[in-house]
């Protein structure tokens, strides 16, 4: 049981931590280091939704369960995204118009985001337990999540602080956006205890709803502006790393 809840927490701790880069910069991120981060993050959540969650997906048996999990990740995340109001630290407000504060439907974002990483992780564990599924590979995935919610904390709890937020409060809303992850990864655990069944489909719904959150948020935000290229080859390190993280770890 202890080492479920230190692997539900690993990737809460790569936001805390990246949340807390608020204490050693200025204001506002430089544009290069941001894009390196959002690249990276990027190239860590394709790799672990390809490597960590359909690869062993699709070696439990038929595709189509993992057809359909994988749409149904994009689906779920999609109606997410439709009703809950959020802005994305470049862009506008998205959503059902709302009279929430910038700083909260900031916070709100990065939750939307986080979920499906808590739900990776869960997932994975779940696997290791009633499924043919490494435990080295779901503490491999857990790390990686953490890595790249490093630069994530960062990129949330920085633009916070540029709205006029506190150092400490842009870090305390920074590091309790990344609670959802836990609070994913636990109830996808109680899910997949109920009907191990769910496995092959659960699985591809994780990762449909990373590869959501690359596509609709992280990719477009890396590639505005100048340094593309620089997120490009961040996106280049961080798949290379993560994909090696699992390959070694699993």
């Amino acid at each position: 049981m202890s080492a479920i809840i230190t692997a539900l927490l690993i990737p809460l701790a790569g936001t805390v931590l990246g949340s807390a880069f608020v204490f050693f910069m200025k204001n506002e991120m430089p544009e290069l280091f941001q894009k390196i981060l959002l690249g990276f993050a990027s190239g860590v959540m394709v790799a672990a939704s390809v490597w960590s969650l359909l690869i062993p997906a699709i070696d439990m048996g038929s595709v189509w369960p993992v057809v359909v999990g994988l749409l149904g990740g994009f689906a779920f995340l999609l109606l997410i995204d439709y009703i809950t109001p959020h802005i994305h630290p470049k862009g506008g407000p998205e959503g059902p118009q709302s009279h929430l504060s910038r700083t909260t439907m900031l916070a709100l974002a990065v939750t939307i985001h986080n979920f499906p990483e808590g739900m990776a992780v869960g997932v994975a564990i779940a696997g290791a337990a009633t499924a043919d599924f490494s435990t080295a590979s779901a503490i491999a995935l857990a790390v990686g999540i953490a890595i790249q919610n490093i630069p994530e904390g960062a990129i949330i709890s920085m633009p916070l602080r540029s709205a006029g937020n506190s150092r400490l409060k842009s870090f305390a809303i920074g590091s309790l956006s990344g609670v959802v992850e836990p609070v994913g990864g636990a109830l996808v655990l109680l899910l997949a205890s109920a009907a191990t069944a769910t496995m092959p489909y659960l699985l591809p719904f994780a990762a449909g709803a990373m590869l959501y959150v690359v596509i609709e948020e992280l990719i477009p935000e890396s590639s505005q502006g100048e340094h593309s290229n620089v997120a490009t080859i961040g996106f280049a390190i961080g798949f290379a790393m993560m994909m090696v993280l699992d390959v070694v770890m699993g």
